[in-house]
């Protein structure tokens, strides 16, 4: 970018410059515009294409906060999805520069959030709150205090953005998320699905292996990979998982190639390949109330 005499010069300039010189100047000296940032970061993440910004509310010396998507003359919206991606579910979400800065790009309900879009849905991905980004374990998304903290957050987009009704999606650990932030809040959550979930014990905690599927008003969705290679998560559960909540369970086939860790997000486990399929056939279910056809490329 040049060397210190360079830089010196081009300061001791700017000492005299107005506003349209001093941004010419910039672009000389070889400082990235803000148009060229925005324009690269969505080439990387093409849900960057919509508009989207970060919503934080403040509760006692902690934030919350969420990454909002939306479609470009979308005004009022009948139907949000508050997605909670899977493990570490710790996104680190913020703004920098006037742009979203977040971790977790790679998670099939971040990395997918755009194909829910239309008129009258929006889509916020649900980080954890700021004071669990070094833990977040599953028991603290028990508590009653996780379940106020999504409210507070879902409150905030509502109230910005109209919002009518609510939809829990998670993914993985995120479906632990999903239930117990949708079993605390039934005056928000309509509906609940879990997608890819985790039925096994692990180490941060037990999944879903002991929770009364009784205390959860909202209606409720299950969504598999017929060939999630994950441990944790393997399809036979979601079948007997389905059983046992008396819920529907659409099944996902195709898709990949995988690669990665099974338990990772760019295999049958994050829905790698037929993300947009997997995503058209939930939303879907959240408009009608209809259980559409297994999904297949």
């Amino acid at each position: 970018m040049g060397t210190s005499g360079e830089w010196a010069r081009v300061l001791n300039r700017l000492r005299c410059l107005r506003l349209p010189a001093l941004v010419a100047v910039l672009l000389a000296a070889g400082i990235p515009h803000v148009r060229g940032q925005e324009e690269e970061a969505k080439a990387r993440d093409p849900n960057l294409a919509n508009p989207t910004q970060v919503v934080t509310v403040s509760v006692k010396g902690y934030t919350v906060a969420g990454l909002v998507t939306t479609l470009k003359d979308a005004k009022v919206f009948k139907h949000g999805i508050a997605l909670f991606p899977g493990h570490p579910g710790i996104m680190k979400l913020r703004e920098e520069n006037g742009q979203p800065r977040f971790e977790q790009r790679g998670n099939f309900l971040v990395r997918s959030r755009r194909h829910w879009l239309d008129a009258e849905t929006l889509v916020v991905v649900v980080d954890a709150p700021s004071d669990q980004w070094a833990t977040f374990t599953q028991a603290f998304r028990e508590t009653p205090r996780y379940g106020a903290d999504v409210a507070a957050l879902l409150g905030e987009v509502a109230r910005r953005h109209g919002v009518e009704e609510w939809t829990f999606v998670g993914t993985s650990e995120g479906s632990v998320s999903a239930f117990h932030a949708a079993r605390m809040n039934p005056q928000l959550a309509r509906r609940a699905i879990l997608t890819s979930s985790l039925f096994q014990p692990t180490n941060n905690g037990p999944g879903l292996s002991w929770v009364s599927w009784d205390k959860l008003s909202s209606r409720l969705l299950w969504v598999h990979h017929e060939s999630d290679p994950c441990k944790y998560t393997p399809y036979r559960d979601a079948r007997r998982f389905a059983e046992r909540s008396k819920s529907p369970l659409l099944t996902v086939r195709g898709g990949g190639p995988g690669r990665g860790d099974p338990c990772e997000a760019q295999t049958a486990h994050g829905f790698a390949g037929v993300e947009r399929e997997t995503v058209l056939a939930m939303r879907s279910w959240v408009k009608t109330g209809v259980v559409p056809p297994d999904v297949a490329p």
